[in-house]
């Protein structure tokens, strides 16, 4: 049953989100427009949704949407990848944040051990920010997208 697509994020009007069928029952939604996913174990009271919420930072609970008409919650997404770098909601609140990414680079191999194996780390003085809107920039920021 596992298939791809990209639809309408009904959350930002998008037309740059990704939909995976994981099972009939479960799908994921991760929307390159405004950097927000769901998936349809995403709503209040669900399992699923509790332990998300006590682990997530809490300016991604202050962005949490709910969708009115599902109960579907949408948040930010966290991406990290190892040889390239991250982006993520930065801010202090729901009306002041942005999203931001940092480049990765790599660890020197004396010094591995003190990050735990890790090739690479975050280069924070390589921070950047952008608008709301403008996930897909700091995906091309790290070299994720092409620019």
């Amino acid at each position: 049953m596992n298939f791809d697509e990209l639809i309408e994020c009904t959350r930002c009007g998008s037309d740059a989100c990704y939909k995976q069928e994981v099972t009939k029952d479960i799908s994921i939604e991760l929307c390159y427009g405004c950097g927000f996913q769901s998936n349809s174990l995403m709503k209040k009271g669900d399992d699923f949704f509790n332990e998300q919420f006590e682990i997530v930072p809490e300016l991604y609970k202050e962005l949490m949407d709910e969708e009115e008409e599902t109960g579907k919650i949408w948040m930010p997404t966290t991406i990290n990848v190892e040889d390239k770098g991250m982006v993520f909601a930065n801010g202090s609140g729901r009306n002041s944040w942005k999203w931001a990414a940092v480049k990765a680079i790599p660890v020197l191999e004396e010094l591995q051990e003190s990050y735990k194996g890790a090739k690479y780390r975050a280069d924070m003085t390589t921070l950047k920010e952008f608008g709301k809107r403008d996930f897909m920039d700091g995906l091309s920021y790290i070299g994720v997208l092409p620019k």
